[in-house]
């Protein structure tokens, strides 16, 4: 049944030749009961018949392919039995079913038009072929009922056209929300892999950093104190698996895109982990004041993870490019509407080497990443030289998104 549906929906012609045809069948027998000229009034010659007829049956095949033609097919066919006078027959059915399409798909004019013509077909029809033994208020009353059905037919064809133009802007806008939920994944996606490549610069930056470090101290002191060299090594392979294993998650996560173990795409450190990062900084020979100052509590997760970022992309930066003997200090300052940070150090490193590839301007990827991280929760960041050497890292993260 749903195949011969779906031809049926397919080849509407088809299906409006077969009505035409049962129709031309109804009006023939129909013809041919009525013999009698005293039966019904109007010419009953089949010389005049027949055409009316064939092409009332033809406004009804064609309906659909050519609505306006056949609408105006069928205006002249009635006028011309009015003309010739040749009586109501079944075909004339054709009226209610043109009239129907013609609201319901045809042009704007062809739906005025057959509403209008429509209101005075059937006045016109009890004009020109009055009931028998029918009064004036008869007459009126069977030109309202036989009235009626044409105003229906228009009615119904208009709600059918309204209905399927607001169905196509409903798919319309779906369609429409579909691309934009499609842009949006892709904008989403974009910036969840920036974010990983962010992370990832900090994890091998920072990582790599105190390897590098603790592998020169080592190679310093084998021979005079090869404990300290022994202790050095194993910071170096506690801090290799830790990059190693953090390496592995954010990759993985670019390359197939899916969750993780634990629902987690990359680590995501808070604020409490700082002491531990210090700790670790210290340990690889970077001596390191930190003091917190006013009532730690806790903070939305974006702003721990980016407050814990710039400590470590500064401290790694001040062990890059510090130089010999370089020493830093972290502040962490609670604020009733925000959390603020200093980082700074003291080191003589060259100029150009004061920070990252980009120098003390401003423009090395560390800062881009610390701005691009500030901006996210709504927060403002300072950075510059120190008067006298080393360099200064503020930053000042709001605990509620600029608006």
């Amino acid at each position: 049944m749903q195949r011969l549906y779906d031809f049926l929906r397919r080849h509407p012609t088809w299906v409006d030749s077969f009505w035409a045809v049962l129709l031309l069948g109804i009006s023939g027998v129909a013809e041919a009961v009525r013999m009698d000229p005293q039966e019904a009034p109007g010419t009953d010659s089949p010389g005049v018949i027949a055409p009316v007829v064939i092409l009332l049956c033809l406004v009804v095949a064609l309906r659909r392919r050519m609505p306006e033609k056949m609408l105006l097919l069928a205006i002249g066919v009635g006028l011309a039995q009015l003309v010739l006078d040749v009586a109501t027959t079944p075909a004339n059915f054709a009226f209610l079913v043109i009239t129907y399409t013609v609201a319901a798909t045809g042009a704007r004019w062809a739906s005025r038009l057959s509403l209008a013509v429509s209101m005075f077909a059937a006045p016109l029809a009890q004009v020109r072929w009055p009931e028998r033994d029918s009064g004036v208020l008869g007459t009126v009353a069977l030109m309202i009922f036989m009235t009626v059905p044409f105003a229906l037919a228009w009615v119904l064809g208009d709600s059918i056209r309204t209905r399927r133009a607001y169905y196509e802007q409903l798919e319309e806008r779906a369609t429409r929300l579909e691309k934009e939920r499609e842009a949006q994944a892709k904008v989403a996606v974009a910036a969840e892999r920036a974010r990983i490549a962010r992370e990832l610069h900090d994890v091998v930056a920072h990582n790599v950093s105190v390897m590098v470090v603790q592998a020169d101290g080592a190679a310093y002191v084998l021979d005079a104190a090869p404990d300290q060299a022994k202790k050095a090594l194993e910071t170096i392979s506690s801090t290799g698996r830790q990059a190693l294993a953090e390496m592995r998650r954010l990759l993985g996560v670019l390359r197939t895109g899916e969750h993780q173990e634990g629902g987690e795409y990359v680590p995501q450190p808070d604020v409490e982990q700082i002491d531990e990062l210090i700790q670790q900084c210290r340990t690889s020979g970077l001596p390191v004041d930190f003091k917190v100052e006013g009532t730690p509590r806790p903070l939305p997760s974006g702003v721990e993870l980016t407050a814990y970022r710039i400590v470590q992309e500064a401290l790694t930066n001040t062990r890059k490019h510090g130089g010999p003997n370089a020493g830093a200090s972290v502040r962490l300052v609670y604020f009733d509407d925000g959390l603020g940070l200093l980082v700074e150090d003291d080191g003589k490193g060259a100029p150009h080497e004061l920070y990252e590839e980009g120098g003390a301007d401003g423009q090395g990827h560390g800062l881009i990443g610390m701005r691009e991280r500030v901006g996210m929760v709504g927060g403002t960041l300072d950075a510059g030289p120190r008067p006298g050497g080393g360099f200064r890292i503020s930053a000042l993260l709001p605990l509620k998104p600029a608006h």
